[in-house]
């Protein structure tokens, strides 16, 4: 029978559930049990996928094609399984769900309601990536903050969950700032007070609380959460800001958190085996270089909406033994006149994924000037595209070389929808998971992942047309990466340069920090040479 951990959150939001959940992962598949996440998100959307990256940051994809949270990508890269689509929930997907079921007569002319429907559809969901996944324990994070209205449904089904296969298969872990106040130079624990106070006022009952904190939590503040929380001295766990996220980890384990967590759960404390984390940790800790690398984007202002491509730097600067600094560069403000003077810092330049038209022309300047100038060049989806048209314009010398999904009047629409999409409602042609890439012999591609099939994660509609393949070939644009039927470009590069490469898929999905992607590893070697 799958176990099943909730973590919730209090006081404010952005507290670190996610690394909290994603970390407690890592340590109990240390341990040997087989683990699995899901994170619940009240907001009514259907799925991230339409949402402004100013809103929420990145989405992440599934291998099995499904648009979720940015935290799922924690989870990938700390427990290092992939998760699919029982690994995300909306409150818009409970209530599409819902009432479909309804329209469809399902519910037999019942009367609709919160409880018990709304709730059923959340735990069936929780349930399903149990069975799903055959993991031994189901990490479930649910957003926002207690007491928020939003989240009031996903917190009484976890309470039902808890009634229904018993409280000794289930654990509530309770997320809470502990600020500091520097005038009176003391630790305030009244907010996580409240907070579980909220939550018990719901029906749950907190086994555990992880006080958030800038500074080591002095034990009488740690007595005092657990004396009036109700909960016993060694379930106040601290987790403090770390300069490296990779820490939380060992952090939690110095804790004791996982050995904790076993015993409500009445699982055996194995002896964890963590040695690949140390070892990533310490190549972390002994970077002894450094590397700017331009990421050429139009969300740039929000971090978060480059997430995984940033964190997939980071992991290629472990292995290489180097510190990527991230120049980050907004395309929208980039021009063939300020060029120089903005990118002439950069070791390697990033062109990242992204829809629309907004920032392009700066997209093409980046890709622009790292061909002249030779800089290592990794260009991801739209990034693989924008490599493209820039090849087309100025090498083939079609000057208005496009995509049709910007430039609808353009003579070379050397990107664009496959004739069998036209006339397909948007959201149908999209190609979101993972799909076969072949690659082709004796091609940079082929040096880096060291095998002729491939499998990456893709999130696009438009293609490379296939009209201009010969063309762009004999001008010397190397198709590096086909699909195993060759009718769809997956990768371009320059040959003659030190690193160019484009590639229409996603690599930074599949990116961990004890094995960082091959594309980005080669990517900051060569980045390294340059600087």
């Amino acid at each position: 029978m799958t176990k099943y951990i909730f973590v919730t959150g209090g006081v404010v939001s952005g507290l670190g559930k996610g690394i909290t959940a994603a970390s407690l992962g890592r340590l109990l598949k240390a341990r040997g049990y087989k683990v699995t996440a899901q994170k619940l998100d009240p907001y009514i959307n259907i799925d991230p996928g339409t949402m402004s990256p100013y809103q929420h940051g990145e989405v992440f994809v599934t291998e099995d094609g499904a648009e979720t949270d940015l935290d799922l990508g924690h989870y990938e890269r700390f427990i290092d399984e992939n998760l699919n689509r029982y690994s995300n929930l909306t409150t818009g997907k409970v209530y599409w769900n819902v009432l479909n079921k309804e329209r469809n007569g399902e519910y037999l002319g019942q009367t609709v309601q919160v409880i018990p429907h709304i709730t059923n559809e959340i735990k069936s969901f929780i349930y399903n990536v149990g069975a799903h996944s055959g993991a031994d324990v189901a990490i479930t994070e649910i957003g926002g903050t207690t007491g928020d209205i939003e989240s009031q449904p996903f917190i009484e089904a976890i309470r039902q969950i808890s009634m229904e296969i018993g409280r000794e298969n289930c654990c509530f872990i309770h997320v809470t700032l502990v600020p500091y106040i520097a005038g009176s130079c003391e630790f305030k624990s009244k907010p996580t007070q409240h907070s579980v106070r909220e939550l018990q006022g719901m029906g749950i009952r907190p086994d555990v609380i992880v006080a958030r904190v800038d500074e080591p939590l002095p034990e009488e503040i740690r007595e005092k959460i657990a004396m009036f929380c109700n909960v016993g001295r060694d379930c106040v766990v601290e987790n403090r800001t770390l300069p490296l996220l990779y820490e939380a980890p060992v952090m939690l384990e110095k804790e004791k958190l996982a050995s904790t967590v076993c015993r409500i759960l009445g699982l055996a404390d194995r002896e964890p085996d963590l040695s690949d984390w140390h070892r990533m940790l310490g190549q972390a800790a002994s970077r002894a270089r450094s590397v700017k690398i331009a990421l050429c984007g139009k969300y740039v202002r929000l971090h978060d909406a480059y997430l995984s491509v940033a964190e997939a730097l980071t992991h290629a600067g472990f292995e290489n033994g180097a510190r990527v600094e991230i120049l980050w560069t907004d395309t929208e403000k980039l021009t063939e006149e300020n060029a120089e003077k903005v990118l002439r810092e950069a070791d390697g330049i990033l062109v990242p994924g992204g829809f629309g038209n907004r920032g392009v022309e700066g997209k093409l300047v980046a890709a622009k000037y790292a061909r002249e100038k030779d800089i290592p060049f990794l260009g991801i989806c739209l990034g693989m595209q924008i490599a493209v048209i820039e090849f087309a314009r100025n090498v083939v010398g079609w000057a208005d070389a496009a995509s049709s999904e910007f430039a609808k009047n353009s003579s070379h629409p050397v990107i664009d929808l496959m004739p069998d999409q036209h006339g397909v409602k948007m959201g149908g042609t999209m190609r979101l998971g993972a799909y076969p890439c072949a690659v082709q012999n004796g091609t940079l591609l082929e040096n880096l992942y060291g095998a002729s099939l491939i499998s990456e994660r893709h999130r696009h509609r438009y293609e490379f047309n296939n009209e201009y393949r010969e063309e762009l070939q004999e001008k010397g644009l190397c198709i590096s990466g086909v699909s195993p039927d060759g009718k769809l470009v997956e990768a371009v590069e320059l040959p003659e340069k030190r690193f160019y490469v484009g590639v229409q898929f996603h690599p930074e999905f599949k990116s961990r920090p004890n094995a960082p992607h091959p594309l980005f590893a080669g990517f900051i070697r060569a980045a390294l040479k340059n600087s």
